[in-house]
Protein backbone atom coordinates (compact mmCIF):
# COMPACT_ATOMS: atom_id res chain seq x y z
CA UNK A 1 0.00 0.00 0.00
CA UNK A 2 2.69 2.48 0.73
CA UNK A 3 4.65 1.50 -2.20
CA UNK A 4 1.54 2.69 -4.40
CA UNK A 5 1.08 5.67 -2.80
CA UNK A 6 4.88 6.79 -3.35
CA UNK A 7 3.87 5.79 -7.23
CA UNK A 8 0.78 7.64 -7.39
CA UNK A 9 2.63 10.47 -5.62
CA UNK A 10 5.38 10.74 -8.21
CA UNK A 11 3.51 10.84 -11.43
CA UNK A 12 1.15 13.29 -9.39
CA UNK A 13 4.58 15.46 -8.79
CA UNK A 14 5.65 14.85 -12.71
CA UNK A 15 2.83 15.78 -14.54
CA UNK A 16 2.21 19.00 -12.76
CA UNK A 17 5.77 19.89 -13.14
CA UNK A 18 5.09 19.16 -16.86
CA UNK A 19 1.80 21.32 -16.56
CA UNK A 20 4.42 24.30 -14.84
CA UNK A 21 6.99 23.72 -17.99
CA UNK A 22 4.31 24.19 -20.70
CA UNK A 23 2.78 27.55 -19.38
CA UNK A 24 6.01 29.08 -18.15
CA UNK A 25 8.80 27.45 -20.79
CA UNK A 26 10.77 30.25 -22.94
CA UNK A 27 10.20 27.64 -25.89
CA UNK A 28 8.24 31.02 -27.28
CA UNK A 29 10.94 33.51 -26.42
CA UNK A 30 12.05 35.61 -29.43
CA UNK A 31 15.05 37.34 -27.68
CA UNK A 32 18.26 35.89 -27.18
CA UNK A 33 21.88 37.36 -26.38
CA UNK A 34 24.77 35.96 -27.80
CA UNK A 35 28.59 37.24 -26.44
CA UNK A 36 28.19 40.12 -29.22
CA UNK A 37 25.83 41.23 -26.77
CA UNK A 38 27.50 40.14 -23.28
CA UNK A 39 29.34 37.46 -21.94
CA UNK A 40 29.76 34.87 -18.62
CA UNK A 41 32.55 36.34 -16.67
CA UNK A 42 33.76 34.00 -13.69
CA UNK A 43 34.43 36.56 -10.42
CA UNK A 44 37.71 35.92 -8.84
CA UNK A 45 38.11 33.65 -5.54
CA UNK A 46 38.54 35.29 -2.27
CA UNK A 47 41.61 35.38 -0.85
CA UNK A 48 40.23 34.08 2.13
CA UNK A 49 38.31 31.49 1.01
CA UNK A 50 39.25 27.59 1.73
CA UNK A 51 40.34 25.26 -1.21
CA UNK A 52 37.48 23.21 -2.48
CA UNK A 53 37.91 19.81 -3.95
CA UNK A 54 36.02 19.44 -7.08
CA UNK A 55 33.10 17.05 -5.58
CA UNK A 56 32.33 19.14 -2.92
CA UNK A 57 29.65 20.93 -4.42
CA UNK A 58 27.97 22.39 -1.12
CA UNK A 59 31.20 24.46 -0.19
CA UNK A 60 31.37 25.90 -3.68
CA UNK A 61 29.27 29.11 -2.75
CA UNK A 62 30.17 29.58 0.53
CA UNK A 63 33.66 29.42 -0.73
CA UNK A 64 32.94 32.00 -3.90
CA UNK A 65 33.62 29.19 -6.24
CA UNK A 66 31.01 29.03 -9.17
CA UNK A 67 30.32 32.80 -9.12
CA UNK A 68 29.58 34.60 -12.27
CA UNK A 69 28.95 38.18 -13.95
CA UNK A 70 27.78 39.65 -17.14
CA UNK A 71 30.20 41.09 -18.72
CA UNK A 72 30.49 43.61 -22.30
CA UNK A 73 29.77 41.74 -25.50
CA UNK A 74 32.54 40.55 -27.44
CA UNK A 75 32.70 42.39 -31.34
CA UNK A 76 33.54 40.43 -34.61
CA UNK A 77 36.89 40.58 -35.38
CA UNK A 78 37.44 40.97 -39.19
CA UNK A 79 40.40 38.43 -39.91
CA UNK A 80 42.19 39.17 -43.04
CA UNK A 81 44.83 36.36 -42.44
CA UNK A 82 44.42 34.37 -45.54
CA UNK A 83 43.78 37.26 -47.82
CA UNK A 84 46.44 38.60 -50.35
CA UNK A 85 48.54 41.10 -48.55
CA UNK A 86 47.54 44.26 -50.73
CA UNK A 87 43.62 43.04 -50.05
CA UNK A 88 41.47 46.61 -48.84
CA UNK A 89 38.38 46.70 -47.14
CA UNK A 90 37.71 49.65 -48.20
CA UNK A 91 34.11 50.02 -49.81
CA UNK A 92 33.57 46.24 -49.78
CA UNK A 93 30.19 44.88 -47.66
CA UNK A 94 28.26 41.90 -47.54
CA UNK A 95 25.60 41.84 -50.48
CA UNK A 96 23.97 38.69 -49.86
CA UNK A 97 23.53 35.60 -47.29
CA UNK A 98 24.19 32.54 -48.51
CA UNK A 99 23.90 30.04 -45.56
CA UNK A 100 22.56 30.37 -41.60
CA UNK A 101 23.62 27.07 -39.46
CA UNK A 102 24.85 26.18 -35.96
CA UNK A 103 27.16 23.82 -34.29
CA UNK A 104 26.66 21.80 -30.95
CA UNK A 105 29.68 19.45 -29.89
CA UNK A 106 30.90 17.52 -26.88
CA UNK A 107 27.57 17.49 -24.85
CA UNK A 108 29.04 14.35 -22.90
CA UNK A 109 25.84 13.37 -21.84
CA UNK A 110 26.84 11.47 -18.75
CA UNK A 111 24.62 8.44 -16.90
CA UNK A 112 26.36 9.63 -13.82
CA UNK A 113 25.55 6.70 -11.65
CA UNK A 114 27.24 4.44 -13.85
CA UNK A 115 29.57 1.72 -12.30
CA UNK A 116 32.27 2.05 -15.20
CA UNK A 117 33.43 5.85 -15.34
CA UNK A 118 36.49 7.63 -14.39
CA UNK A 119 35.25 9.73 -11.87
CA UNK A 120 38.27 8.81 -9.37
CA UNK A 121 40.91 10.73 -11.93
CA UNK A 122 40.09 13.85 -10.03
CA UNK A 123 42.84 12.82 -7.33
CA UNK A 124 45.58 12.00 -10.24
CA UNK A 125 45.40 15.18 -12.07
CA UNK A 126 43.18 14.72 -14.97
CA UNK A 127 40.65 17.91 -15.73
CA UNK A 128 37.28 18.36 -15.22
CA UNK A 129 36.79 15.09 -18.43
CA UNK A 130 36.89 12.80 -15.47
CA UNK A 131 34.47 14.98 -13.06
CA UNK A 132 32.50 18.02 -12.67
CA UNK A 133 29.55 19.13 -10.96
CA UNK A 134 28.33 19.88 -14.39
CA UNK A 135 27.69 15.94 -15.00
CA UNK A 136 24.64 15.76 -12.39
CA UNK A 137 22.22 18.27 -15.33
CA UNK A 138 23.77 17.20 -18.93
CA UNK A 139 20.59 16.36 -20.34
CA UNK A 140 19.48 19.86 -18.78
CA UNK A 141 21.89 21.43 -20.35
CA UNK A 142 21.01 20.34 -23.52
CA UNK A 143 17.82 20.69 -23.56
CA UNK A 144 18.22 24.99 -22.66
CA UNK A 145 20.61 24.95 -25.63
CA UNK A 146 17.64 23.43 -28.09
CA UNK A 147 16.06 26.42 -26.76
CA UNK A 148 18.01 28.61 -27.12
CA UNK A 149 18.57 27.96 -31.05
CA UNK A 150 14.84 27.87 -31.52
CA UNK A 151 14.60 31.07 -30.24
CA UNK A 152 17.10 32.61 -32.27
CA UNK A 153 15.64 30.59 -35.37
CA UNK A 154 12.81 32.56 -34.96
CA UNK A 155 14.66 35.77 -35.30
CA UNK A 156 17.18 34.59 -38.14
CA UNK A 157 15.89 31.12 -39.66
CA UNK A 158 18.43 28.26 -39.24
CA UNK A 159 19.13 26.70 -42.63
CA UNK A 160 20.39 23.44 -40.69
CA UNK A 161 22.54 22.63 -37.57
CA UNK A 162 25.90 20.13 -37.15
CA UNK A 163 26.48 18.08 -33.93
CA UNK A 164 30.53 17.42 -33.92
CA UNK A 165 30.16 14.39 -31.65
CA UNK A 166 31.21 13.08 -28.41
CA UNK A 167 27.28 13.09 -27.77
CA UNK A 168 27.92 10.26 -25.18
CA UNK A 169 30.46 10.43 -22.15
CA UNK A 170 31.30 7.15 -22.19
CA UNK A 171 29.61 4.70 -25.47
CA UNK A 172 26.48 4.00 -23.41
CA UNK A 173 23.28 3.29 -24.95
CA UNK A 174 21.47 5.54 -22.28
CA UNK A 175 23.47 7.93 -22.70
CA UNK A 176 22.67 8.12 -26.59
CA UNK A 177 18.66 7.73 -26.42
CA UNK A 178 19.25 10.98 -23.58
CA UNK A 179 20.92 13.38 -26.36
CA UNK A 180 18.67 12.10 -29.33
CA UNK A 181 15.18 12.26 -27.20
CA UNK A 182 16.13 15.64 -25.71
CA UNK A 183 16.60 16.75 -29.89
CA UNK A 184 13.44 15.01 -30.25
CA UNK A 185 11.50 16.75 -27.61
CA UNK A 186 10.57 13.48 -25.62
CA UNK A 187 9.78 12.65 -22.19
CA UNK A 188 13.53 12.54 -20.16
CA UNK A 189 14.09 10.01 -17.50
CA UNK A 190 17.69 11.33 -16.47
CA UNK A 191 18.50 8.56 -14.36
CA UNK A 192 19.41 4.78 -14.64
CA UNK A 193 19.73 2.23 -12.46
CA UNK A 194 17.80 2.23 -9.58
CA UNK A 195 16.33 5.57 -10.38
CA UNK A 196 17.26 6.83 -6.97
CA UNK A 197 15.75 10.38 -6.24
CA UNK A 198 13.93 10.74 -8.79
CA UNK A 199 11.29 12.11 -7.41
CA UNK A 200 13.19 14.35 -4.64
CA UNK A 201 16.39 15.53 -6.59
CA UNK A 202 16.03 18.26 -9.04
CA UNK A 203 18.44 16.28 -11.46
CA UNK A 204 17.25 13.06 -11.27
CA UNK A 205 13.19 14.09 -11.96
CA UNK A 206 11.89 13.18 -15.74
CA UNK A 207 11.17 15.96 -17.59
CA UNK A 208 9.61 16.73 -21.03
CA UNK A 209 12.64 18.33 -23.26
CA UNK A 210 11.33 20.74 -25.57
CA UNK A 211 12.93 19.56 -28.97
CA UNK A 212 14.51 21.09 -31.96
CA UNK A 213 12.38 23.17 -34.26
CA UNK A 214 10.94 20.37 -36.37
CA UNK A 215 11.71 22.49 -39.32
CA UNK A 216 15.56 22.79 -38.46
CA UNK A 217 17.61 19.49 -40.20
CA UNK A 218 20.14 18.54 -37.59
CA UNK A 219 23.31 16.37 -38.90
CA UNK A 220 25.50 14.31 -36.58
CA UNK A 221 29.33 14.00 -36.87
CA UNK A 222 31.10 10.57 -34.82
CA UNK A 223 33.58 11.61 -31.63
CA UNK A 224 35.54 9.64 -29.45
CA UNK A 225 33.82 9.31 -26.80
CA UNK A 226 30.63 7.91 -29.16
CA UNK A 227 32.93 4.57 -29.28
CA UNK A 228 35.54 4.16 -26.86
CA UNK A 229 35.11 4.20 -22.97
CA UNK A 230 35.50 7.49 -21.91
CA UNK A 231 36.78 8.71 -25.02
CA UNK A 232 40.17 7.00 -24.79
CA UNK A 233 40.18 3.05 -24.07
CA UNK A 234 38.70 0.37 -26.34
CA UNK A 235 36.29 -1.28 -24.39
CA UNK A 236 37.08 -4.58 -23.60
CA UNK A 237 34.97 -7.46 -22.22
CA UNK A 238 36.06 -6.08 -18.78
CA UNK A 239 34.71 -2.80 -19.00
CA UNK A 240 31.39 -4.28 -20.92
CA UNK A 241 30.39 -6.27 -17.59
CA UNK A 242 31.32 -3.68 -15.35
CA UNK A 243 28.94 -1.31 -17.82
CA UNK A 244 25.78 -2.93 -17.34
CA UNK A 245 26.71 -4.56 -14.30
CA UNK A 246 26.93 -3.25 -10.33
CA UNK A 247 30.13 -3.56 -9.10
CA UNK A 248 32.06 -0.36 -9.47
CA UNK A 249 35.22 -0.79 -11.83
CA UNK A 250 38.23 -1.15 -10.67
CA UNK A 251 41.36 0.28 -12.67
CA UNK A 252 44.88 1.47 -12.28
CA UNK A 253 45.53 4.73 -14.16
CA UNK A 254 43.18 4.61 -17.35
CA UNK A 255 45.22 6.69 -18.93
CA UNK A 256 48.00 4.09 -18.96
CA UNK A 257 46.81 1.15 -21.36
CA UNK A 258 48.33 -1.18 -20.50
CA UNK A 259 48.03 -5.54 -21.13
CA UNK A 260 45.31 -4.19 -22.84
CA UNK A 261 43.05 -2.54 -19.98
CA UNK A 262 44.46 -4.62 -17.35
CA UNK A 263 45.67 -2.34 -14.57
CA UNK A 264 44.05 -2.36 -11.78
CA UNK A 265 44.27 -0.89 -8.10
CA UNK A 266 41.50 2.06 -7.25
CA UNK A 267 38.01 1.61 -7.46
CA UNK A 268 36.65 4.35 -10.26
CA UNK A 269 33.77 5.47 -8.28
CA UNK A 270 30.11 6.42 -9.21
CA UNK A 271 27.40 9.34 -8.24
CA UNK A 272 24.60 8.62 -5.53
CA UNK A 273 21.55 10.07 -7.46
CA UNK A 274 19.55 10.31 -3.72
CA UNK A 275 22.12 13.03 -2.68
CA UNK A 276 21.28 16.72 -3.56
CA UNK A 277 24.93 17.17 -4.47
CA UNK A 278 25.41 13.82 -6.06
CA UNK A 279 27.70 12.09 -3.10
CA UNK A 280 30.68 10.43 -4.74
CA UNK A 281 30.40 6.46 -3.62
CA UNK A 282 32.93 3.76 -4.20
CA UNK A 283 36.30 5.50 -5.10
CA UNK A 284 39.06 4.78 -3.44
CA UNK A 285 42.22 2.52 -3.40
CA UNK A 286 41.29 -1.06 -3.40
CA UNK A 287 42.71 -1.88 -0.16
CA UNK A 288 40.22 0.80 1.80
CA UNK A 289 37.13 -2.04 0.43
CA UNK A 290 36.67 -5.06 2.33
CA UNK A 291 34.22 -6.11 -0.47
CA UNK A 292 34.30 -3.99 -4.04
CA UNK A 293 31.62 -1.20 -4.10
CA UNK A 294 28.79 -1.25 -6.10
CA UNK A 295 26.02 0.96 -7.21
CA UNK A 296 22.00 0.47 -6.44
CA UNK A 297 21.36 -1.80 -9.26
CA UNK A 298 22.42 -3.19 -12.40
CA UNK A 299 20.90 -1.80 -15.67
CA UNK A 300 21.39 -3.23 -18.99
CA UNK A 301 20.54 0.18 -21.21
CA UNK A 302 24.07 1.39 -19.84
CA UNK A 303 25.44 -1.42 -22.45
CA UNK A 304 28.58 -0.08 -24.33
CA UNK A 305 27.62 0.64 -27.97
CA UNK A 306 29.88 -0.04 -30.96
CA UNK A 307 30.20 2.72 -33.96
CA UNK A 308 27.93 0.43 -36.28
CA UNK A 309 25.45 0.45 -33.19
CA UNK A 310 25.71 3.97 -32.21
CA UNK A 311 24.48 5.09 -35.71
CA UNK A 312 22.19 2.98 -36.33
CA UNK A 313 20.17 4.99 -33.45
CA UNK A 314 19.69 7.84 -35.18
CA UNK A 315 17.88 5.65 -37.78
CA UNK A 316 14.82 5.81 -34.68
CA UNK A 317 14.57 9.37 -34.07
CA UNK A 318 11.18 11.89 -34.57
CA UNK A 319 13.09 14.98 -36.06
CA UNK A 320 14.73 15.35 -39.25
CA UNK A 321 16.13 14.19 -41.42
CA UNK A 322 15.93 10.38 -40.53
CA UNK A 323 19.50 8.89 -39.48
CA UNK A 324 20.58 12.78 -39.58
CA UNK A 325 22.95 11.84 -41.84
CA UNK A 326 24.21 8.54 -41.08
CA UNK A 327 22.28 5.96 -43.78
CA UNK A 328 21.46 2.39 -43.11
CA UNK A 329 24.55 1.64 -45.66
CA UNK A 330 26.70 3.72 -43.05
CA UNK A 331 25.53 1.29 -40.76
CA UNK A 332 26.15 -1.95 -42.57
CA UNK A 333 29.72 -0.57 -43.68
CA UNK A 334 31.01 0.65 -40.41
CA UNK A 335 31.87 3.76 -42.10
CA UNK A 336 30.55 6.63 -40.36
CA UNK A 337 31.56 9.68 -43.34
CA UNK A 338 28.65 10.93 -45.75
CA UNK A 339 27.95 14.33 -47.55
CA UNK A 340 25.06 16.68 -47.90
CA UNK A 341 23.89 19.63 -49.56
CA UNK A 342 22.05 21.82 -46.91
CA UNK A 343 19.92 24.36 -50.11
CA UNK A 344 19.44 22.99 -53.29
CA UNK A 345 19.45 27.16 -54.30
CA UNK A 346 23.31 27.49 -53.19
CA UNK A 347 26.06 25.69 -54.24
CA UNK A 348 27.66 24.84 -50.51
CA UNK A 349 28.36 21.31 -49.39
CA UNK A 350 29.36 20.26 -46.33
CA UNK A 351 31.73 16.94 -45.85
CA UNK A 352 31.22 14.62 -42.62
CA UNK A 353 33.68 12.56 -41.61
CA UNK A 354 34.91 10.46 -38.80
CA UNK A 355 39.02 11.43 -37.77
CA UNK A 356 38.65 9.30 -35.16
CA UNK A 357 40.47 6.53 -34.34
CA UNK A 358 39.49 2.76 -35.12
CA UNK A 359 39.03 0.17 -32.47
CA UNK A 360 40.31 -2.59 -34.50
CA UNK A 361 41.87 -1.69 -37.83
CA UNK A 362 45.75 -2.22 -37.45
CA UNK A 363 45.93 -0.56 -40.61
CA UNK A 364 45.63 2.72 -38.74
CA UNK A 365 48.36 4.93 -38.82
CA UNK A 366 47.78 6.12 -35.03
CA UNK A 367 46.64 2.88 -33.06
CA UNK A 368 49.62 1.01 -34.64
CA UNK A 369 52.40 2.24 -33.04
CA UNK A 370 51.72 5.73 -32.44
CA UNK A 371 48.91 6.97 -30.08
CA UNK A 372 48.12 3.59 -28.30
CA UNK A 373 49.93 3.78 -24.71
CA UNK A 374 49.92 6.42 -22.55
CA UNK A 375 47.73 8.55 -24.66
CA UNK A 376 44.68 6.19 -25.13
CA UNK A 377 42.77 6.79 -28.20
CA UNK A 378 41.64 10.16 -28.81
CA UNK A 379 43.54 11.18 -32.02
CA UNK A 380 42.77 12.27 -35.32
CA UNK A 381 42.96 9.69 -38.18
CA UNK A 382 42.00 8.58 -41.47
CA UNK A 383 42.34 5.18 -42.58
CA UNK A 384 42.85 4.60 -46.34
CA UNK A 385 39.30 4.43 -46.91
CA UNK A 386 38.16 7.29 -45.50
CA UNK A 387 41.46 9.60 -46.10
CA UNK A 388 40.33 8.51 -50.19
CA UNK A 389 36.59 9.07 -49.54
CA UNK A 390 37.39 12.42 -48.76
CA UNK A 391 40.13 12.91 -51.49
CA UNK A 392 36.80 11.68 -53.69
CA UNK A 393 34.45 14.22 -51.94
CA UNK A 394 36.71 17.46 -52.54
CA UNK A 395 37.23 16.58 -56.38
CA UNK A 396 33.52 16.09 -56.90
CA UNK A 397 32.74 19.26 -54.94
CA UNK A 398 35.65 20.98 -56.95
CA UNK A 399 34.58 19.84 -60.15
CA UNK A 400 31.01 20.96 -59.70
CA UNK A 401 31.85 24.38 -58.88
CA UNK A 402 30.78 24.52 -55.01
CA UNK A 403 32.26 25.81 -52.09
CA UNK A 404 32.89 23.18 -49.37
CA UNK A 405 33.07 23.04 -45.59
CA UNK A 406 34.43 19.81 -43.50
CA UNK A 407 32.53 18.63 -40.54
CA UNK A 408 34.54 16.71 -38.54
CA UNK A 409 35.31 16.15 -34.09
CA UNK A 410 38.80 16.47 -34.27
CA UNK A 411 40.64 19.89 -35.45
CA UNK A 412 43.59 19.70 -37.75
CA UNK A 413 47.03 21.32 -37.17
CA UNK A 414 46.27 22.89 -33.74
CA UNK A 415 48.18 20.06 -31.39
CA UNK A 416 51.59 19.24 -31.98
CA UNK A 417 52.79 15.36 -31.39
CA UNK A 418 53.08 14.06 -28.94
CA UNK A 419 49.72 14.59 -27.18
CA UNK A 420 46.01 13.09 -26.27
CA UNK A 421 44.80 14.97 -28.97
CA UNK A 422 47.21 15.45 -31.70
CA UNK A 423 47.12 13.93 -35.62
CA UNK A 424 49.71 10.93 -36.53
CA UNK A 425 52.10 14.38 -38.34
CA UNK A 426 53.02 12.64 -41.50
CA UNK A 427 49.04 11.57 -41.76
CA UNK A 428 48.59 15.15 -40.87
CA UNK A 429 51.18 16.97 -43.36
CA UNK A 430 49.73 15.09 -46.16
CA UNK A 431 46.08 16.01 -45.50
CA UNK A 432 47.18 19.86 -45.20
CA UNK A 433 48.93 19.51 -48.09
CA UNK A 434 45.94 18.08 -50.08
CA UNK A 435 43.62 20.68 -48.86
CA UNK A 436 45.50 23.01 -50.08
CA UNK A 437 44.62 22.00 -53.85
CA UNK A 438 41.27 22.99 -53.62
CA UNK A 439 40.27 26.86 -53.79
CA UNK A 440 36.71 26.13 -52.91
CA UNK A 441 37.12 24.95 -49.79
CA UNK A 442 36.76 27.14 -47.35
CA UNK A 443 35.85 26.29 -43.91
CA UNK A 444 36.99 23.06 -41.37
CA UNK A 445 34.75 23.18 -38.30
CA UNK A 446 35.26 20.81 -35.40
CA UNK A 447 34.85 20.08 -31.86
CA UNK A 448 37.48 17.55 -29.27
CA UNK A 449 39.36 20.59 -27.68
CA UNK A 450 36.73 21.90 -26.31
CA UNK A 451 37.68 25.73 -27.42
CA UNK A 452 36.64 28.19 -29.08
CA UNK A 453 39.47 29.17 -31.15
CA UNK A 454 40.13 30.04 -34.99
CA UNK A 455 43.16 29.22 -37.09
CA UNK A 456 43.72 30.86 -40.51
CA UNK A 457 45.80 28.22 -42.73
CA UNK A 458 47.24 30.57 -45.51
CA UNK A 459 47.65 29.25 -49.06
CA UNK A 460 51.25 27.95 -49.41
CA UNK A 461 51.62 29.72 -52.85
CA UNK A 462 50.93 34.25 -52.64
CA UNK A 463 49.89 33.84 -56.21
CA UNK A 464 46.84 31.42 -55.48
CA UNK A 465 45.44 33.00 -52.21
CA UNK A 466 42.02 31.39 -52.85
CA UNK A 467 44.06 27.86 -51.73
CA UNK A 468 43.79 29.15 -47.92
CA UNK A 469 41.21 28.59 -45.78
CA UNK A 470 39.68 28.42 -42.03
CA UNK A 471 39.55 26.18 -39.30
CA UNK A 472 37.01 27.08 -36.17
CA UNK A 473 36.59 25.04 -33.00
CA UNK A 474 33.12 25.34 -30.64
CA UNK A 475 33.63 24.72 -27.09
CA UNK A 476 31.68 21.80 -25.11
CA UNK A 477 28.20 22.17 -23.41
CA UNK A 478 29.14 20.57 -20.58
CA UNK A 479 32.53 22.24 -19.62
CA UNK A 480 32.55 25.89 -19.01
CA UNK A 481 31.87 28.41 -21.56
CA UNK A 482 28.94 25.92 -22.20
CA UNK A 483 28.62 27.34 -25.43
CA UNK A 484 27.13 26.51 -29.04
CA UNK A 485 28.24 28.67 -31.97
CA UNK A 486 26.19 30.01 -35.19
CA UNK A 487 27.63 30.38 -38.40
CA UNK A 488 26.58 33.06 -41.30
CA UNK A 489 28.26 32.83 -44.71
CA UNK A 490 27.50 35.45 -46.95
CA UNK A 491 28.49 37.08 -50.49
CA UNK A 492 30.41 40.31 -50.33
CA UNK A 493 30.54 43.02 -53.11
CA UNK A 494 33.25 41.96 -54.52
CA UNK A 495 32.67 38.15 -54.44
CA UNK A 496 34.93 37.49 -51.93
CA UNK A 497 33.59 35.46 -49.02
CA UNK A 498 32.71 36.04 -45.44
CA UNK A 499 31.92 33.59 -42.49
CA UNK A 500 30.80 34.74 -39.34
CA UNK A 501 31.15 32.59 -36.35
CA UNK A 502 29.59 33.68 -32.77
CA UNK A 503 29.59 32.23 -30.27
CA UNK A 504 26.25 31.61 -27.83
CA UNK A 505 25.58 31.20 -23.87
CA UNK A 506 22.67 28.76 -23.34
CA UNK A 507 19.78 31.31 -22.41
CA UNK A 508 18.73 30.30 -18.72
CA UNK A 509 16.36 31.39 -16.10
CA UNK A 510 18.01 32.22 -12.53
CA UNK A 511 17.64 29.03 -10.33
CA UNK A 512 16.74 26.27 -12.73
CA UNK A 513 18.75 23.34 -13.79
CA UNK A 514 20.86 24.44 -16.27
CA UNK A 515 22.04 28.10 -14.73
CA UNK A 516 23.18 25.36 -10.98
CA UNK A 517 25.14 23.24 -14.23
CA UNK A 518 26.61 26.94 -15.36
CA UNK A 519 27.65 27.52 -11.77
CA UNK A 520 29.61 23.86 -11.73
CA UNK A 521 30.88 24.66 -14.42
CA UNK A 522 32.64 27.63 -13.69
CA UNK A 523 33.22 26.62 -10.62
CA UNK A 524 35.16 23.41 -11.98
CA UNK A 525 36.84 25.78 -14.17
CA UNK A 526 38.21 27.43 -11.21
CA UNK A 527 39.38 24.50 -9.57
CA UNK A 528 41.08 22.32 -11.63
CA UNK A 529 42.26 25.60 -13.90
CA UNK A 530 41.96 23.67 -17.26
CA UNK A 531 44.13 24.99 -19.70
CA UNK A 532 40.96 26.81 -21.85
CA UNK A 533 41.90 29.45 -24.84
CA UNK A 534 40.55 32.93 -24.79
CA UNK A 535 39.88 33.42 -21.36
CA UNK A 536 38.56 34.91 -19.03
CA UNK A 537 35.24 33.97 -21.21
CA UNK A 538 36.66 31.47 -23.28
CA UNK A 539 34.95 32.91 -26.41
CA UNK A 540 35.64 34.30 -29.57
CA UNK A 541 33.57 35.97 -32.32
CA UNK A 542 35.26 36.98 -35.85
CA UNK A 543 34.62 37.70 -39.20
CA UNK A 544 36.42 35.13 -41.37
CA UNK A 545 37.23 36.51 -45.10
CA UNK A 546 37.96 34.22 -47.84
CA UNK A 547 39.58 34.27 -51.43
CA UNK A 548 37.41 32.67 -54.57
CA UNK A 549 39.16 31.64 -57.20
CA UNK A 550 38.39 33.93 -60.47
CA UNK A 551 35.69 31.25 -61.98
CA UNK A 552 33.79 30.93 -58.63
CA UNK A 553 33.49 34.59 -58.35
CA UNK A 554 31.67 34.50 -61.59
CA UNK A 555 29.94 31.83 -60.50
CA UNK A 556 28.51 33.23 -57.03
CA UNK A 557 27.72 36.52 -57.59
CA UNK A 558 24.07 35.70 -58.54
CA UNK A 559 23.66 33.60 -55.28
CA UNK A 560 22.16 34.26 -51.84
CA UNK A 561 19.93 35.95 -50.07
CA UNK A 562 20.39 39.96 -50.12
CA UNK A 563 21.75 41.23 -47.39
CA UNK A 564 18.98 43.75 -46.95
CA UNK A 565 16.09 41.93 -46.16
CA UNK A 566 18.38 38.92 -43.97
CA UNK A 567 19.05 40.11 -40.04
CA UNK A 568 22.10 41.34 -39.50
CA UNK A 569 24.05 39.59 -35.92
Amino acid sequence: MKSSYKHKKFYLIFFIGMLILSLSGCSGCSTVSTTRQRTIVPDAIPSSSATVLPYELSKYDQNGYGKWHYGAGLDSVKRLDIMPAAYSVVGVGEAAKLLNFFTITDIHIADKESPAQAIAMYNQGASSSGYSGTMLYTTQVLDAAVRTINSLHQNAPFDFGISLGDTCNSTQYNELRWYIDVLDGKIITPSSGAHAGNDTIDYQQPYRAAGLDKTIPWYQAVGNHDHFWMGFLSPDDYIRQHLIGQEIINLGNPFIVQDGNASRGYYMGAIDGSTPYGDVIGSGAVSSFTTPPTVPAADPDRRSLTKKEWMNEFLTTSSNPVGHGFTQANVDNDFGCYSFEPRSDIPIKVIVIDDTQSNTDSNDPIVNGYGAGSFGYGHGTLDNDRYNWLISELDKGQAEGKLMIIAAHIPIGVQPAPSMMCWEPTLEETLLAKLHTYPNFMLWIAGHRHFNTVTAFKSPDDAHPEFGFWQVETSSLKDFPQQFRTFKISRNSDNTISIFTTDVDTDVEDGSLAAKSRTYAVGAQQIYNNKIALLPTASYNAELVKQLSVEMQTKIKGYGIPIGSWPNR
